[in-house]
C-alpha cells in the first residue's frame, strides 16, 4: 500500500519537473508567436487572460538571459507586468476623485457639527458645581476635614490644584 502511495507521490510531482524545464518542452512553442512588448502600459488591460499570461511567460523566458542584452522596452515591459498598477496594485479610486472626498468630508463634519450644536441649545444649563466658587469651597471643606492629610489636600508644603479644575 505504502507503495502505490509513493508512485502516486512521484506521478504527482513529474508534471512539476516539466514545467521547470519548460526552455526545451514543447510547450515553449506558444512563445514562439510572440506579443510585441513595446508600450506594455497601454497594451495589458485589453489583453485576455492567456494573452496576458503568455507575456508574462515570455519575459521570463526574456529575463533568464543577461540583463545587458535586454532592450530598454523589454525592461519596462517586465518591470510593469511585475510592479504596475494592475490587479491588487491598481487604483482604489480614479483620478480627481480626491476632491469630492474632501468635500463630502467637510460636509459631513458641518453637519455634525451643526447637530451637536442644536442638541447643546436645548441642553438645561450646567449645575452650579460645575463653577470655580465651587471647587474653591470644596477645597476649604477638604482642608476643614483634613482629607487625605499624608499626601493630599490637607498635608503639610501641599502646592496642587485640589478640587479646582476651571481655569
Amino acid at each position: 500500500m505504502q507503495a502505490i502511495r509513493l508512485a502516486h507521490q512521484r506521478v504527482a510531482l513529474r508534471p512539476l519537473t516539466t514545467a521547470a524545464h519548460a526552455s526545451v518542452s514543447p510547450t515553449a512553442a506558444p512563445s514562439q508567436s510572440a506579443i510585441p512588448l513595446s508600450n506594455m502600459e497601454a497594451q495589458w488591460e485589453r489583453m485576455s487572460k492567456s494573452d496576458q499570461a503568455l507575456v508574462h511567460r515570455q519575459l521570463e523566458e526574456l529575463q533568464r538571459k543577461d540583463w545587458k542584452q535586454l532592450s530598454i522596452d523589454e525592461k519596462k515591459a517586465a518591470y510593469y507586468v511585475a510592479f504596475g498598477p494592475h490587479g491588487p496594485r491598481a487604483p482604489v479610486s480614479p483620478p480627481g476623485q480626491g476632491l469630492k472626498i474632501v468635500f463630502a468630508t467637510s460636509g459631513l463634519i458641518g453637519v455634525a457639527a451643526m447637530i451637536y450644536f442644536t442638541i447643546r441649545s436645548f441642553a438645561p444649563p450646567p449645575p452650579k458645581t460645575l463653577n470655580r466658587e465651587w471647587e474653591e469651597a470644596s477645597n476649604e471643606r477638604a482642608r476643614e476635614a483634613k482629607l487625605n492629610p499624608i499626601t493630599g489636600i490637607s498635608s503639610e508644603g501641599y502646592s496642587g490644584k485640589g478640587f479646582v479644575t476651571h481655569k
